[in-house]
């Protein structure tokens, strides 16, 4: 839970200044300041540029946070007479003054000799969000890897053509993080671009278990000797990755597939499906040390790798229809701790920022801004504050796009 107690009349804001704080965006304002000098030195002067404040920064993250809300395809919308326009916070900047400091917007204003990361302009800002993390949450024991679901909103996808679908689905990078599965609170991030040479580009793609072990290390390099207990999906599940987090004092369990997962060290014939046919909850185990490899049967073979449960242990998995089928525990705490983060995805995934930029690292931001707004409210309802207001996660966001904006009238709309 939230390791510092916050006030009854902690606003909005507060929650989301633990990962986004006022250095945070005072570096944003004299980083687009710089970058807008050097531009214009070398692209000719701007007369209708003037250096942006940090009232006027906070306001150009409201309008972007509030494309979360609204699921409105472009932030000018705001300031149209359509159906997206919000006359309420369009009267705060005009879009000229908007997409003048669009145009400027930076993290990092200029690449250093030493840098060679292809997120240079927005790791200062990864490392900060991960600090927030770090300080603000203490997780469970048990934490789950993965992709987060990046929500497209239904109604863009219904009216795009084809060819542009396939053009919104090119992404350059993949985003993998570390989520504790008790309250969906994203404890890290790693980002893995699709661009580049060397261990995390394009080589280490062709080779996906090793691309997957490495993204796996990354996230759990905070994690050794607390005794956590990390799930993962057939990309990431190996038996040398296990084994090499067993002496970290990490401990595993995650479903295995034949085709996606690196099966190295592991006997062939439980990969096999055996020929004689089984009953619904039937299983075989095979043992190695602490590590056991279970094939459970329930309408196909699904196999399990796992050290952080005894595979002799009894488990239950409830159907609605077929009622209980019987399980190792492993398989039961791998289907209830998965079936959590698919109900925070669900939940939480349509609040990430709908703005879609060109540049990598300004998608990258936006996601990362996204999450850091999901954390704020995770740790918002954990707080004595929620239950004076109890707003709902549209309301936490409504809330603080007023908050940003400096609007008066902060109750959310009901």
């Amino acid at each position: 839970g939230p390791t510092r107690k916050m006030p009854l009349t902690a606003s909005a804001m507060d929650f989301f200044q633990l990962f986004v704080p006022d250095n945070v965006l005072k570096n944003m304002v004299v980083q687009t300041n710089m970058y807008a000098k050097k531009y214009q030195e070398r692209f000719g002067s701007d007369d209708a540029w003037i250096d942006v404040t940090l009232t006027e920064m906070k306001a150009f993250l409201g309008y972007m946070i509030s494309t979360s809300i609204h699921h409105c395809e472009s932030v000018l919308s705001i300031w149209s007479s359509g159906f997206y326009s919000n006359k309420s916070i369009a009267l705060i900047m005009t879009q000229s003054r908007f997409e003048k400091i669009l145009k400027y917007f930076h993290i990092v204003a200029f690449r250093s000799s030493q840098t060679t990361h292809g997120l240079y302009k927005i790791q200062p800002f990864l490392d900060s969000l991960q600090n927030g993390f770090d300080s603000a949450f203490r997780p469970s024991q048990t934490q789950v890897l993965h992709e987060p679901l990046i929500d497209e909103d239904p109604v863009f996808i219904a009216t795009c053509t084809e060819r542009e679908l396939r053009k919104r689905k090119k992404r350059k990078f993949s985003l993998w993080v570390r989520q504790c599965s008790s309250t969906g609170f994203i404890c890290q991030i790693y980002v893995h671009l699709k661009e580049g040479s060397g261990a995390d580009g394009l080589d280490a793609l062709k080779n996906k278990p090793q691309l997957h072990s490495m993204v796996a290390k990354s996230l759990c390099q905070n994690a050794s000797g607390k005794n956590y207990i990390i799930f993962t999906g057939p990309s990431i599940t190996s038996l040398n990755l296990f084994e090499e987090f067993e002496k970290q004092g990490i401990y595993c369990c995650g479903l295995l597939s034949a085709r996606k997962s690196d099966c190295t060290g592991l006997p062939p014939s439980m990969l096999n499906n055996p020929e004689s046919p089984q009953s619904r909850g039937q299983y075989r185990i095979k043992m190695k040390g602490n590590m056991s490899l279970i094939c459970w049967y329930n309408k196909g073979h699904f196999r399990f790798l796992s050290n952080a449960y005894s595979p002799v242990q009894q488990g239950v998995i409830i159907k609605r229809k077929s009622g209980e089928i019987p399980c190792p525990l492993a398989v039961e705490a791998f289907a209830a701790h998965l079936s959590y983060i698919c109900k925070y995805d669900d939940k939480y995934s349509k609040y990430f920022i709908s703005h879609k930029p060109n540049k990598t690292w300004q998608q990258v931001f936006w996601f990362a801004i996204s999450i850091a707004i999901n954390n704020a409210y995770i740790l918002y309802k954990m707080s004595e504050a929620y239950h004076v207001t109890r707003y709902s996660r549209a309301q936490f966001g409504e809330r603080l796009v007023k908050e940003l904006l400096g609007l008066e009238d902060i109750s959310p709309s009901h």
